[in-house]
């Protein structure tokens, strides 16, 4: 590369791109035409040889070479990319026309195929002339005299005798960490050809390799003239995946002014700023890599060095860090067929029967209507891990759901409070070039494969809330706007955190009143962890001594096992290779772990066994934790130590905020319904005795104090205000009482019967 030639084909090529590439890719076809007459002239020879000394097997192998060597090659194309300057959107310019360049972003949008017109076919309507034009540069040289008639203006265009190519539009915007402080992120169109169409995906961080053009934008496009501004895109030739690190993507190439001796001294920043090596095409890591990776696997300690390596600058929070490690690796997501085994065996033996009666295309149709059925009858299940950390204000959630976010490949953030319903689904917003209604996606739909960090879980409003329920156990996103009605994938976990009502979390009252999120979105979460700010001298001498530490002049932060890269990897291999499956002793373990967690609400409460302490979510839960814990040792089966792993994490996470804070034992009820057992228990009880009360006084007024006063001399128990306006509202519903919220009285109808 260093040498003087390949200097000046690198300044040609991107100086002059669309010259230079036609040429290479011609070269390349004729070197290969040459490769090809010579080893067919090269087989000639060896079957003239092998038949005169009369070789059989010599001859069939000759011939046989022969014969897969093909008349007509296919197009063969050169895609350059990894130039020695990264372009930034920002610094495009004029000079940057016609030139060849690279610029990274995050995909946000991709339109349907549009066909591009190659080869135009015009007939002449007088005498049936045809003749065909090639487009140049955009352009069609619309033929004006048929040199047949001698008539003008005589040619017409025939549709179904041009040639189209596939192409795409592609918008690319930069990502979050390449933002300057106060603006707005700039984004570009990216136009793909022929094999580069559906290359990418909304989500997608990509580095794309093209030809940066500027197009003159028509007044209308009925008439030919142009406006003085000019639109500006690029032609894609190379599209290429890449991984955020920490670091923001401006330290790992040259911006496009810079010079040869600074763009090898950011060379070495390669390692800190984004990955390079994410291919589109081909194996994504090296065989010295797996090798490293597997290495690692084996190591005893393995599941300590990687909750070491998570969040180093973050003290402490183990159990915390482990229950994210979880959600990083993720479980098995698979699709379970609904028909029964009887059904799969009746079907069986219909083909069989088919097959010998020898019927013709019997076994297609059978395939094809099986392949039907086995679609419309599978479940998802999914394997993504959803975590909920509430706590005290400065308890570093923050800063943990913005680690996630940089070490997740399809990562997105945002907060509860500037996000939207249609900001987290989809969008359906005015094309600016087709005036068309597209579609735009959300963070939800962004991060799918991924995970969504949402800040400020707690701010979210109600509306925005209830967009979550669908996405966080179908994992899709349903959508019905101007026309467009549409189901998007949403296989995403999510992360959230949340602050207490009250600031600070009031250890007196359950989850549900500390956050006030509805039941029913709290129960979608496989761990809630709470994150309390507990003063301890002890701790809190470490942990100054931490973040003191970490504003020296040499940060004093203990090194971590693995590196953020190696980290990053071992992830993304742990997701895509291995997918471990239930062995029965993990199996019998999940079920008696189970057993025991619903035995664990029946203690100490007379025998009755009303509390709930786990439900069948918290068991799917065990199984995804499981999983997940076994991906981390590259292990293709679950053992029954990862079963009780798994286990110990759920009773530090969720059993802990399902605690009812009156009795101190485990109710899920709490989660799942908002309310504890207890709670239900004494609000039966206040109705019954109320309604009694009710029965003796019909057709009287009573004060609401005169009825408490009564009902705490009854019971023998103090009676909250809320609580019995709750019964009293419910009585009213039923026609059973008249009251007046008012003046605080309640008049019993004369109906009441017991």
């Amino acid at each position: 590369f260093h040498s003087p030639a390949c200097q000046r084909l690198y300044g040609w090529l991107v100086d002059y791109p669309a010259e230079i590439v036609p040429l290479m890719d011609i070269l390349l076809g004729r070197e290969l035409e040459t490769l090809r007459d010579t080893l067919k002239l090269q087989q000639e020879e060896r079957l003239a040889d092998a038949e005169a000394q009369g070789d059989e097997q010599e001859m069939e192998s000759a011939a046989g070479v022969l014969e897969l060597l093909p008349d007509v090659l296919p197009r063969v194309q050169v895609r350059p990319f990894h130039l020695r300057s990264l372009s930034h959107m920002r610094e495009l310019d004029p000079n940057s026309i016609d030139t060849l360049l690279s610029i990274r972003g995050m995909v946000v949008r991709t339109s349907p195929v549009i066909p591009d017109l190659k080869v135009a076919f015009f007939q002449c309507s007088i005498c049936g002339q045809t003749e065909q034009v090639t487009i140049d540069r955009g352009r069609i040289a619309e033929p004006t005299q048929c040199p047949t008639c001698h008539v003008r203006h005589g040619y017409s265009l025939i549709h179904n005798r041009c040639y189209f190519s596939d192409k795409q539009m592609v918008r690319v915007q930069e990502t979050p960490d390449e933002v300057p402080a106060g603006e707005t992120p700039a984004s570009i169109v990216i136009f793909a050809y022929d094999d580069l169409v559906d290359a990418v995906r909304p989500g997608d961080r990509v580095e794309v390799t093209g030809v940066f053009r500027a197009q003159a934008r028509r007044v209308n496009p009925k008439i030919t003239k142009v406006k003085s501004i000019y639109k500006t895109y690029v032609d894609a030739i190379h599209f290429r995946k890449v991984i955020a690190h920490g670091s923001s993507a401006s330290e790992t190439r040259t911006a496009s002014n810079a010079t040869k001796d600074d763009g090898d001294k950011t060379g070495e920043k390669e390692g800190r700023g984004m990955r390079v090596d994410e291919v589109t095409h081909g194996s994504r890591f090296p065989p010295e890599r797996v090798a490293e990776l597997e290495e690692l696997s084996k190591k005893p300690d393995v599941y300590d060095r990687l909750v070491k390596a998570l969040a180093p600058s973050i003290w402490e929070l183990d159990d915390v860090k482990k229950g994210v490690l979880c959600m990083l690796f993720g479980g098995n997501s698979r699709k379970v067929k609904k028909g029964t085994e009887a059904r799969r065996k009746n079907r069986e033996r219909a083909r069989q029967e088919m097959l010998d009666a020898d019927v013709e295309n019997s076994d297609t149709d059978m395939e094809e209507e099986d392949d039907d059925d086995d679609g419309e009858t599978k479940l998802n299940k999914r394997g993504d891990i959803n975590i909920l950390l509430v706590g005290d204000p400065g308890t570093s959630k923050s800063q943990l759901l913005g680690y996630v976010h940089k070490l997740s490949p399809r990562g997105v953030y945002t907060s509860g409070k500037g996000s939207s319903a249609v900001g987290l689904t989809a969008s359906v917003v005015r094309d600016p070039e087709t005036r068309e209604l597209v579609m735009e996606s959300g963070a939800l739909v962004l991060s799918d494969l991924g995970i969504c960090c949402i800040d400020e879980f707690d701010k979210m409003s109600g509306t925005t809330r209830a967009i979550l329920h669908e996405a966080m156990e179908q994992q899709t996103v349903s959508i019905a706007k101007a026309g467009i009605i549409a189901t998007l994938n949403a296989r995403t976990s999510i992360l959230a955190s949340a602050n207490p009502v009250e600031s600070r979390y009031n250890p007196s009252l359950s989850v549900v009143e500390n956050i006030q999120l509805p039941p029913t979105l709290l129960s979608r979460f496989d761990l809630i962890y709470l994150i309390l700010d507990a003063p301890n001298v002890d701790n809190d001498r470490m942990l100054g001594q931490h973040l003191v530490g970490l504003y020296y002049e040499t940060p004093n932060v203990v090194e971590p096992p693995l590196d953020h890269g190696l980290l990053r990897d071992y992830i993304a291999y742990a997701r895509e290779n291995i997918h471990p499956e239930l062995s029965d002793l993990a199996s019998r373990e999940l079920i008696s772990a189970y057993i025991e967690m619903r035995r664990g609400g029946s203690h100490g409460n007379g025998g009755r066994g009303r509390t709930i302490s786990a439900t069948p979510r918290q068991l799917e839960s065990l199984i995804r934790l499981s999983e997940s814990l076994a991906r981390m040792r590259f292990s293709r089966v679950v053992t029954r130590t990862d079963v009780r792993e798994a286990v110990r994490l759920m009773k530090v996470a969720t059993q802990a905020a399902a605690t009812d804070p009156r009795t101190g034992r485990i109710d899920m009820d709490m989660i799942t319904t908002g309310r504890s057992t207890l709670e239900r228990e004494l609000e039966e009880n206040l109705g019954a005795s109320l309604k009694e009360l009710l029965i003796e006084r019909r057709g009287n007024r009573m004060s609401v104090s005169e009825i408490r006063r009564t009902m705490e001399e009854l019971l023998n128990t103090q009676i909250q205000q809320e609580d019995l306006t709750e019964v009293l509202r419910m009585f009213e519903a039923d026609g059973l009482v008249q009251y007046s919220e008012r003046s605080q009285t309640v008049f019993v109808r004369a109906g009441v019967v017991g």
